[in-house]
């Protein structure tokens, strides 16, 4: 199965971001090389800064989209705040 999942930053965590940023770089680096992450994308605010992300994930179940969440760099740094997730069907073009 695929998600979608979409964190958004707390207010005035751009620091902390920041902080946590290389781990969850790191991560996802491993989850595509492993094909468990499809996508991920940085969100941006009108002044430019990141603000929230959004990624693709291809994992078994909600289930183990949310122990992926209890290890994510950006949910331990307190950055997350409001996390949406979303189950999705990824077109075949842009599988494998």
């Amino acid at each position: 199965m695929q998600f979608i999942v979409m964190g958004l930053d707390h207010p005035n965590a751009l620091d902390r971001r920041m902080a946590a940023r290389q781990a969850h770089i790191d991560v996802c680096g491993v989850m595509k090389a492993d094909g468990r992450m499809l996508y991920g994308v940085a969100l941006l605010g009108e002044d430019g800064n990141m603000c929230g992300s959004m990624i693709v994930l291809d994992l078994p179940d909600r289930a183990a989209v949310d122990e992926y969440l209890k290890t994510e760099p950006y949910v331990l740094g307190n950055v997350w705040g409001d996390i949406k997730v979303t189950a999705c069907k990824v077109g075949p073009s842009f599988l494998k």
